[in-house]
């Protein structure tokens, strides 16, 4: 089974070279070229999304796959950081301020974790000392990669503004090779995850397809630097194709949040400005790249636009000096990576595929609807969230412990629209069995629904609570039907909950 995924993966790195072509009045990307043509019939595979290179070596350095990766960061045109700057004169995002500052915008990269082949006969990753950037990837026994990207800015504005800012964008790329003779190995970017707010559940999502064009662009929120996925590059936020997972908790971009008002709430369009092209920084790809020939002639990558530098995500003992810059650093995982994962199976590798990020699922709550309890609700599938398609909602458990001791259990099946827009409307219906002072149970229909109100504590003098394993606390106000059956109720009655959690 395992050989499958890995032919699966190596039609998805060999073809399909997606690139960026902007259209000289700056207003929007033409058609990029979809196929990738060489003399190798072999690689003429048409309709194959994600691929940023194919060739014939079979190691790789990081800070070479690092720059085949490297997405486009887009700017808004009233991003204050900019200081009015635009092509060449950008200088954002900026250096670590305990290293050089080129004249030149700066990227960061990790390499956060690499997938063994199940099948390897050698190890995947080969170590260079204290040099990252010059360890390899051997991609003849490597089966994927989770590549980081970071972008410090020296402040941000708006709703809790502070020194010093870092945020980042996660890929997991998928590696696989064929008998080809002028494209044995290659890489295809599988999926894009461009952080927010440092919430969870507000990750802007992409699992790429067939209409990606790479490099990938990522709008930069102004003020704030939320990173939002622009699957066509085109400088518009569109939910449901820029980002194609929990549509409704997705965080989009919200340049109206500089001003300091925080909406919370769904996305809507009069959020985002729209980008200027002279307002993008690109990425320094490498001169054997497939990406780059879609470049040529475009006058704001040859000669008046703005090019990064990559360098590797240093260590946080280097900001210790600083207590306001080092816990930026500090939290975003092993500073010792990669992580080499040598035991992959089947199974494991295609979760890994199509898994979100950890999700804080579980919510605890003080009830009262006549009578004390405390309610649990959970994932439908307790260790995997049911996402509602249709709706961008979620399907979840419910289960509500009340009366004396506890002795009433009632579940119930939830609907709601998010779980993390400050209020949203739920409801729910189940069985509840109540039990007598007798103890006689007597089972009941039993049916909810209401509002939910959530807090993030992140930015609150309260956001020490965020250690209990939750992003926002809330509260629930509602309506509860009881009955005997679904079509007739015995009781209606108020409920409120207060507690932590999403749902």
């Amino acid at each position: 089974m395992r050989s499958i995924v890995l032919v699966a993966a190596a039609a998805v790195v060999l073809c399909l070279v997606q690139a960026i072509i902007p259209s000289r009045d700056g207003t929007a990307y033409a058609q990029a070229s979809r196929i990738a043509r060489t003399a190798d019939p072999c690689c003429e595979l048409e309709g194959v999304p994600g691929v940023v290179w194919y060739g014939m070596d079979s190691t790789l350095t990081v800070e070479r796959i690092a720059a085949y990766c490297a997405p486009i960061l887009w700017f808004s045109p009233d991003e204050p950081l900019l200081d009015d700057r635009t092509g060449k004169d950008i200088r954002i995002p900026h250096a670590f301020p305990f290293e050089d500052a080129p004249d030149a915008p700066v990227v960061y990269y990790r390499l956060r974790k690499v997938y063994a082949r199940d099948d390897n006969e050698a190890p995947p990753y080969v170590p260079a000392g204290d040099d990252r950037g010059k360890a390899v990837v051997d991609l003849a026994n490597a089966a994927g990669i989770e590549l980081d990207f970071f972008f410090y800015y020296g402040s941000e504005e708006g709703f809790g503004g502070h020194d010093h800012d870092v945020e980042s964008v996660e890929m997991k790329i998928v590696i696989g090779d064929r008998d080809c003779e002028n494209c044995r190995h290659g890489m295809a970017v599988w999926r894009v995850n461009g952080k927010a707010h440092g919430v969870l559940w507000y990750d802007n999502t992409l699992n790429t397809d067939v209409y990606t064009i790479f490099p990938m662009t990522i709008l930069v929120e102004e003020g704030k630097h939320a990173s939002c996925t622009d699957k066509n590059g085109d400088g518009y936020y569109t939910p449901g194709y820029d980002v194609n997972e929990r549509i409704n908790d997705a965080w989009g971009l919200r340049d109206v949040i500089r001003s300091g008002m925080l909406s919370s709430g769904g996305f809507q369009s009069w959020m985002a400005k729209v980008r200027r092209p002279d307002t993008r920084v690109f990425p320094p790809l490498p001169a054997d790249s497939p990406l780059l020939k879609a470049h040529r002639g475009n006058e704001w990558y040859d000669s008046d636009g703005a090019v990064y530098y990559l360098r590797e995500f240093p260590r946080p003992e280097l900001a210790e000096y600083d207590e306001h810059l080092y816990p930026f650093i500090e939290d975003k995982g092993d500073p010792d990576w990669p992580e080499v994962d040598e035991d992959v199976q089947f199974k494991s590798y295609t979760d890994w595929l199509y898994d979100g990020s950890a999700r804080r699922s579980l919510s605890v709550a003080y009830r009262y609807d006549g009578d004390h309890g405390v309610s649990f609700v959970f994932p439908m599938f307790i260790v995997k969230n049911l996402e509602v398609k249709v709706t961008g909602g979620w399907l979840v458990q419910r289960v509500i412990l009340s009366d004396y001791q506890l002795r009433d259990i009632t579940w119930q099946g939830m609907y709601t629209t998010s779980a993390s827009r400050w209020v949203d409307g739920y409801f729910a219906a189940g069985a509840k069995w109540d039990k007598d002072d007798s103890g006689n149970r007597k089972t009941y229909f039993a049916s909810e629904t209401g509002l939910k109100f959530r807090a993030n504590l992140g930015h609150t003098p309260l956001k020490f609570l965020k250690h209990l394993g939750t992003d926002f606390w809330g509260l629930r106000v509602g309506v509860k039907y009881l009955g005997a059956d679904a079509w007739s109720f015995d009781n209606i009655g108020y409920v409120i909950e207060i507690g932590a959690g999403s749902f």
